[in-house]
């Protein structure tokens, strides 16, 4: 069945894969500069726009990475970071979005002098704001933060404790992100291995800057989703699986797969060729999402409507894709069973 970009956008989506700092307004970001003194790259919301997504389609991940110097510096204030949670949280209820995960790296965002939990609590408080907004008009959906660490930074323990004492309210795991060659996961064992005695899930970028290896050091370390991962193939030959591909295959290890921005980062050349199709034929756990929505100049339904047009993928592939990136959601199982049986299975069938 070819289902339409107009039934796309209506359907329930899951958004595992979305960073708060990459998914800003133009206008926030014009309205942020000028509040702080800071010039922003271009006079108005669109021009803002075309800069960022210009400026972010460079060929390479830590090219890319550069843009969100940009964004981070008016992420710095309390209030700040409410209203970009609070606008995440519209801007995904807008886009069909059911079950959305925001991650950031809190450590980017205390030189206005916000503690680190200060930090996450100002983004608490912004995506509470927005879901309550939702829910008013009679909209579902289910937010849960990601904090993030960052590569080439120094690992710590405090991400970990902030994720453990806040399990209840509102953070759902930990990531790591940020440039990937030459600084492999296996630096923050430490630091995963705590997680999961502590109950922490775990979620991890990797095979996106670099291959199989790196994606098979995030497992090591414990991650139980791979964000992009799609450098997978690499370790695909037709049908046959080398070790990594079929630990993945096997574990049903999710793969958070942004196909617009790998465009960007240069680690595919279109969404025709884009590993995506392949992966998902071979019947490999995959969610969908947008990764940076200010940068690709995308959206979660959108990514949809791509990969949907350029793989061939009908009503059951995109049910599919959403029940699997439901099912590897880190928000408590049953939150997500109800999301399920009550929102996107009967929107699923009434779509038949």
């Amino acid at each position: 069945m070819t289902v339409s970009a107009d039934l796309i956008r209506e359907l329930p989506k899951v958004a595992l894969h979305d960073h708060l700092d990459g998914g800003l307004r133009p206008a926030t970001v014009l309205d942020l500069c000028r509040e702080h003194g800071i010039i922003p790259p271009a006079g108005s919301a669109g021009a803002v726009a075309d800069w960022f997504h210009a400026a972010a389609d460079s060929g390479s991940l830590p090219a890319y990475l550069s843009t969100f110097e940009r964004t981070v510096a008016i992420m710095q204030t309390a209030p700040d970071l409410r209203r970009i949670a609070r606008e995440f949280v519209e801007d995904m209820v807008a886009d069909g979005v059911v079950y959305a995960e925001t991650r950031w790296a809190p450590h980017q965002h205390t030189e206005g002098g916000l503690s680190l939990e200060e930090a996450v609590q100002a983004v608490q408080d912004g995506l509470d704001e927005g879901v309550a907004a939702a829910r008013a008009t009679g909209r579902h959906i289910v937010v849960g933060q990601l904090l993030a660490y960052l590569r080439h930074l120094d690992p710590s323990d405090d991400l970990v404790e902030i994720a453990r004492t806040r399990r209840e309210t509102g953070v759902v795991g930990i990531d790591l992100a940020g440039p990937e060659a030459g600084f492999p996961a296996s630096r923050f064992r430490a630091q995963f291995e705590l997680a999961r005695r502590a109950g922490v899930r775990v979620t991890i970028h990797a095979g996106e800057a670099d291959g199989p290896s790196s994606i098979a050091d995030a497992l090591d370390c414990g991650a139980e989703r791979i964000g992009h991962g799609v450098r997978l193939v690499e370790d695909i030959d037709g049908k046959t699986f080398g070790p990594v591909a079929e630990r993945v295959h096997r574990e049903r290890i999710c793969l958070e797969v942004c196909p617009s921005s790998n465009l960007q980062t240069g680690t595919a050349a279109d969404i025709p060729t884009h590993p995506v199709g392949r992966l998902h034929d071979l019947g490999f756990a995959l969610a969908v999402s947008s990764d940076n929505r200010l940068m690709s100049r995308t959206r979660t339904s959108r990514e949809l409507v791509l990969t949907a047009e350029a793989h061939g993928w009908g009503l059951q592939a995109l049910e599919t894709i959403a029940l699997t990136g439901l099912e590897a959601g880190f928000a408590p199982q049953e939150t997500r069973r109800v999301l399920r049986e009550e929102v996107v299975l009967p929107a699923f069938r009434a779509a038949r």
